[in-house]
Formats: C-alpha cells, structure tokens, sequence
C-alpha cells in the first residue's frame, strides 16, 4: 500500500511540476511578415491591411479588438494564412 502511494504522489508531482511552456505552439506564427516562433499568448495587429500566417501546431485566434478584446473575427488553422483589414490582435495558446 505505501509503494502504491509513494508511486501515485511521485505521478502528481511529475504532473504538476511540467513547465507552461510545454503548452505554448511549436513553430512560427508570422503577422504582417514578423515572425513570432513558439508562440503564447496575444500579439498586436499594428497596421491594415494585415494578414496572419500560422506555421504552428496550435490554432490562432484573430480578435476584433486590441489585447486580443471583443469578439474573435477568425480562426487560422495551422497551414492557413486570413487577411484582415479591420482585427487588432491575435491570440495562440
């Protein structure tokens, strides 16, 4: 009973000890020709047109509104590239 215990709480500390940027993309998401490799997080779109290139293993969310607010205006599956003249930010997790 005690080595399964210690089994399952060495497990859950493994789990729980995996670094965040395990969770971030791998690869290379390009807004207006500036490439942002293993992304995280939200990005600005600063000029229009835009376009958003997703070389990435993840999906890219494309806001209506700075710091990735409003509502989102397009998904960017991997492989895709979405052109915006109106977005102002995009978000990769």
């Amino acid at each position: 009973m005690a080595t399964t215990l210690g089994v399952l709480v060495a497990a859950v500390t493994l789990t729980l000890t995996v670094p965040n940027s395990a969770y971030a993309a791998e690869g290379v998401l390009v807004i207006n020709g500036v490439g942002h490799t293993d992304p995280s997080g939200c990005y600005p779109i600063d000029w229009f047109p835009s376009s958003v290139s997703n070389h990435t293993d993840a999906i890219a969310e494309v806001w209506t509104g700075p710091d990735c607010t409003g509502q989102v205006d397009w998904l960017v599956y991997p492989g895709e590239t979405y052109y915006t003249e109106t977005a102002q930010s995009v978000f990769v997790l």
